[in-house]
């Protein structure tokens, strides 16, 4: 491996170009099949003489030709990430929207048919074996049932979809591919173009004032998009406010529980534990204010290197060697999961204009790699994140044995793998490492990803559930979105961090907001049920690896209570959440210690 930017995705393995004939054909192909499985389906699933055959024919079909249109579909949302500024690709992402809405629409009675079965016929054939490889996603469907509306109703939900909200977060996402950030680097006589990714890679930073100027540019470039942006964020949250009223859930999360099967008073634990917990933060931050030697600690300080030693430059060469160690001493089937994605085009590593920013994994479908996309800039962080997107490649990987029905992991798993993969690579620098300085950089940049996905995390959740309520009372003003963020965030800061100016605009860029409504707590949930598997790890040894290989392998196949027992984790206990932050306590200890010895 030699350049970062030598490393681009190859998509051929989906279609040849952007006008591949062959893609057209898919899209063509979904389409008849969509409207031949309607006419041969339609009114026969909620039939009385149904059987658990037929059914699972019929989800065999339903499966075969969703892939059809997921192909062109992957493909032109991998194609807009790589370049967002490419009109060719803005055109195909939309052609396949507007197809995949239309194919939709033609299948949206299958599902609703299972859902009106009664009782008594859904068990029956729900106990049956041929519709066994189906089971759990029968049980998530079905809890569906009380809020689902008549055929006609969901077809026309599905039809203004396509012009309301996926529209808007089309719009927000080619406005975030288009800005553009005007900055003097560091080392450089003249302001240039730069990506966003490379501004936010500056809050690691040594010079402070880089720090702040890089992140007050990046933030108040969104801020000039303020009209838009709220836009965006209003009527994504009325869109949601308008179908919670019309399913008649009976909260605005019950959509996002009920799909990642966490029960909503789980969920309201866990946030308020961590919620209590926020003071094991504002201990940290008064400890890397001592570190840095500052009277306050800004928030673009969060994540400033420290000095007399810690601040690396990791190539991406290296950084992915360190990777490969980890995992392989973890397992060697971990490691060989990940192995051969740089060598198959399924890595984007350097930062660009229009690329998207930020890094994610694209899980394709079963038995095909997935694809990762970095900014890799050489910092530490970007070291963790490519252990974090590799941890997700391993789980799509290690889970292509599932039907497409169970490939993706439940949420509240989502973040578990990458998470995981995370807590390898730190603990494997840390066992190699023998300066203390570069010892205390480790604990420091650990601990600060743990908080930055637990009680960051639970922030943005609580500033989401605010922004919806205050929604619900009409349209929010830029203003008032900047006073909800920064109130916020002041509680989790208490006077432990001060707030730039800037930062009120911190709300405006982060597109869980605008992709996912309430996704935030899924970290919350994968770091902390992270904290407490690692401890499983180095308390049993080499014989815990397998089993978590399996939790891997099984995919979405059953709930997280099914999936975790084998590895005797117990969601219901209620010291389950407050465990994950003792031994945030202890990792905070253990730096202590080592600070008191450097002095």
């Amino acid at each position: 491996m030699t350049d970062p930017d030598q490393f681009r995705w190859d998509l051929s393995s989906l279609y040849a170009a952007v006008d591949d004939p062959a893609l057209r054909r898919d899209l063509e192909a979904a389409k008849a099949a969509a409207a031949t499985f309607r006419a041969d389906w339609r009114g026969r699933i909620a039939a009385p003489q149904l059987n658990a055959a037929d059914l699972a024919t019929a989800l065999e079909r339903y499966a075969a030709l969703q892939l059809l249109a997921l192909r062109p579909y992957l493909y032109a949302q991998l194609l807009f990430s790589a370049d967002g500024s490419e009109a060719r690709h803005m055109r195909l992402l939309a052609e396949v929207r507007e197809s995949w809405q239309g194919i939709s629409e033609d299948l949206v009675f299958f599902e609703l048919e299972l859902l009106r079965l009664p009782t008594e016929s859904f068990d029956r054939l729900r106990a049956a074996p041929e519709l066994a490889p189906y089971g759990h996603h029968l049980d998530l469907l079905r809890a569906h049932a009380p809020y689902t509306l008549s055929e006609e109703v969901e077809q026309a939900l599905k039809r203004k979809d396509l012009t309301g909200k996926e529209a808007f977060v089309q719009l927000f996402d080619e406005l975030s591919a288009s800005l553009r950030y005007r900055f003097q680097m560091p080392g450089e006589e003249a302001e240039r173009e730069v990506a966003g990714e490379e501004l936010l890679a500056l809050l690691y930073h040594a010079d402070r004032a880089v720090r702040e100027r890089s992140f007050a540019t990046y933030l108040e470039t969104h801020g000039a998009q303020a009209l838009v942006l709220t836009a965006c964020f209003n009527n994504l949250m009325l869109d949601h406010g308008k179908e919670i009223e019309l399913r008649r859930y009976p909260d605005r999360m019950t959509p996002t529980c009920l799909s990642s099967e966490t029960a909503p008073e789980m969920v309201e634990q866990m946030l308020a534990v961590s919620e209590a917990h926020y003071p094991l933060a504002r201990e940290y931050f008064a400890l890397k204010r001592q570190l840095l030697g500052y009277p306050e600690l800004k928030n673009t300080d969060l994540y400033a290197p420290l000095a007399g030693g810690g601040e690396r430059h990791f190539p991406f060469t290296e950084a992915w060697e360190l990777v490969q160690e980890a995992y392989g001493g973890f397992h060697s089937e971990l490691a060989a999961a990940v192995a051969a994605l740089p060598k198959t085009g399924r890595l984007d590593v350097a930062p660009r204009h229009a690329k998207s920013g930020g890094a994610f994994c694209l899980g394709l479908y079963p038995g095909a790699d997935p694809y990762v996309l970095l900014n890799h800039t050489g910092t530490l962080r970007d070291v963790s994140t490519l252990a974090h997107e590799l941890g997700h490649a391993a789980h799509y990987v290690l889970a292509g044995g599932q039907n497409l029905y169970h490939y993706h992991p439940p949420l509240p798993l989502a973040e578990t793998a990458s998470v995981f993969g995370e807590m390898l690579v730190t603990r494997h620098l840390l066992d190699r490492e023998r300066d203390r300085q570069v010892r205390i950089a480790l604990l420091c940049a650990k601990l600060e990803e743990i908080i930055a996905t637990t009680f960051r995390q639970a922030m943005l959740t609580r500033f989401e559930q605010a922004a919806h309520a205050r929604r619900s009372a009409g349209l929010l003003t830029a203003d008032e979105l900047c006073e909800l963020w920064l109130e916020q965030n002041a509680r989790l800061f208490g006077g432990a961090v001060t707030m730039i100016p800037a930062y009120r605009w911190g709300w405006s860029y982060i597109s869980h907001f605008i992709h996912a409504r309430f996704y935030c707590f899924s970290y919350v949930f994968g770091e902390l049920l992270v904290l407490a598997l690692y401890r499983k790890y180095q308390e049993e040894g080499p014989t815990f690896a397998p089993r978590y290989l399996e939790l891997l392998r099984a995919g979405g196949s059953a709930s997280p209570t099914e999936l975790l027992r084998p590895l005797g984790i117990d969601l219901a206990d209620l010291h389950f959440w407050a465990g994950g932050y003792a031994v945030v306590g202890e990792m905070l200890a253990e730096l202590q210690a080592l600070v008191r010895g450097a002095e």
